[in-house]
C-alpha cells in the first residue's frame, strides 16, 4: 500500500514539474527570440529594460516553481490521503454489511431447520370436546398436529397428535423418530404416557389408559406407518383393533391385515409361528411387571414395553439403532416381515381412526 501511496506522488510531482518546465521553457524561447531582434536596434537603455523583462520572467517563473511545489504538491498529497481514508472507511462499511448479511441468512437458516421442531400445540378454544382426532377433522380442523381431545370414558381432557394425512382424522398414540426418548420404562410410565407432546416431530407413547379410553369408543382401525434407513415405506393396517382395560393388563386385540410391510402383528406370515409371534391377545407387558407366555422376562431382554408372546415378530418400542445392529437379543426397532430382527427401523407411527369414518364436506 506504501509503495502504491509513493508512486501515486511521484507521478503527481512529475506532472507539476513538467507544467513548470514547460511555462520556462516558452519564457526562455520568448526572451532569447526577443533578445535577436532588439538586439542591433535598441539602445542602451532599452536592452536595460529588456534585461529587466528577463529578471521578472524569471522570478515569476521561480514563483510558479514554489508556488506549485509547496501549496499544489502538497494538496495533491493531502488528496490522496482523504481518499485512501474513504477508501479504508468504504471497506470497513462493507466488511459490516457482508457481516450483517451472513448473520441474516444463518439466522434464517436456524429458522427454516427449526421450523418442524416448533411448538405443535393446537389451541380449538375450548368451544367443544372432541372424542378423538376423527372428529377434529371432520369439523373442518385439518393441521397435523396436538389437539385437546376426551373420548367417552375419559375423566379428562389429554394432549394427543392428530395426523390429517392418509385420508386425514387419525389419532397417534406412538411414535419413534430419533432415539430421543427412552422407551425402556416401567408400568407406570406406559399407563399414564411419556414422551415430547410438543414437537412435530418428538417420540411419545400415549398412555395405555387413554389407548384404551380411545379404542374402546367403537370399531377402530389401526395403521402402522414404517420407514428404513435407505429411505423407503412401508405400512400395515388391521382392523378391529382395541386395548382393554387395567382390569385385563391392556390386552390387545386386532383383526384382518392388509398393506406392504408384511404381518408381523399377528404372525401370519407362517402358521408354524403363530404360537409364539402372534400379539393378539397378549397382556401388555414391562420390565416391573411380566405378563407374557416365555419363562424369562421378554421386556427387561428386549427393553420396551409391549404385548409380548415368546417374545415377538413385532416390537416396535425397542432401542433405536440406525439400521442393521448386533446384541445380545434382537431388541431393535423390529418388524421381521420387513427387514427381520436384526434391522432396526428409523421411524414408526402408530395411530388409530374410527372404521366407519366419512369425510365431511366442509
Amino acid at each position: 500500500m506504501r509503495r502504491r501511496r509513493l508512486l501515486g506522488e511521484r507521478k503527481c510531482c512529475v506532472r507539476h514539474r513538467i507544467t513548470v518546465i514547460s511555462f520556462l521553457c516558452c519564457n526562455l524561447v520568448l526572451i532569447t527570440a526577443a533578445s535577436q531582434q532588439h538586439s542591433s536596434l535598441v539602445t542602451h537603455s532599452r536592452s536595460s529594460k529588456m534585461k529587466i523583462l528577463i529578471m521578472i520572467d524569471f522570478v515569476l517563473a521561480a514563483s510558479l516553481m514554489d508556488a506549485i511545489g509547496s501549496s499544489d504538491l502538497q494538496k495533491c498529497f493531502q488528496e490522496q490521503i482523504r481518499l485512501q481514508g474513504q477508501v479504508r472507511l468504504l471497506e470497513h462499511r462493507v466488511k459490516q454489511q457482508q457481516l450483517k448479511i451472513i448473520q441474516l441468512l444463518e439466522k434464517k437458516e436456524i429458522q427454516y431447520s427449526d421450523k418442524e421442531d416448533e411448538n405443535s400445540v393446537i389451541d380449538l378454544g375450548g368451544k367443544r370436546q372432541y372424542s378423538d382426532c376423527a372428529e377434529i377433522y371432520n369439523e373442518g380442523h385439518k393441521q397435523n398436529g396436538f389437539y385437546k381431545i376426551k373420548p367417552i370414558q375419559s375423566p379428562r381432557e389429554f394432549l394427543a397428535f392428530c395426523d390429517m394425512s392418509e385420508g386425514g382424522g387419525w389419532t397417534v398414540f406412538q411414535r419413534r423418530s430419533d432415539g430421543s426418548q427412552n422407551f425402556d420404562r416401567v408400568w407406570a410410565d406406559y399407563e399414564e404416557g411419556f414422551g415430547n407432546f410438543v414437537l412435530k416431530n418428538g417420540e411419545f407413547w400415549l398412555g395405555n389408559k387413554n389407548l384404551h379410553y380411545l379404542t374402546n369408543q367403537g370399531n377402530y382401525t389401526l395403521r402402522i406407518d414404517l420407514t428404513d434407513f435407505e429411505g423407503e415405506r412401508r405400512f400395515a393396517q388391521y382392523a378391529s383393533f382395541r386395548v382393554a382395560g387395567e382390569e385385563r393388563s391392556y390386552e390387545m386385540s386386532c383383526g384382518e391385515y392388509s398393506g406392504t410391510a408384511g404381518d408381523s402383528l399377528t404372525g401370519g406370515f407362517h402358521p408354524e409361528v403363530k404360537w409364539w409371534a402372534d400379539h393378539r391377545g397378549m397382556k401388555f407387558s414391562t420390565r416391573d411387571r411380566d405378563n407374557d407366555n416365555y419363562e424369562g422376562n421378554c421386556a427387561e431382554e428386549e427393553k420396551a414395553g409391549w404385548w409380548f408372546n415368546r417374545c415377538h415378530s413385532a416390537n416396535l418400542n425397542g432401542v433405536y439403532y440406525r439400521g442393521a445392529y448386533t446384541a445380545k437379543t434382537d431388541n431393535g426397532i423390529v418388524w421381521y416381515t420387513w427387514h427381520g430382527w436384526w434391522y432396526s427401523l428409523k421411524s414408526v407411527v402408530m395411530k388409530v381412526r374410527p372404521a366407519d369414518f366419512e369425510h365431511n364436506i366442509v
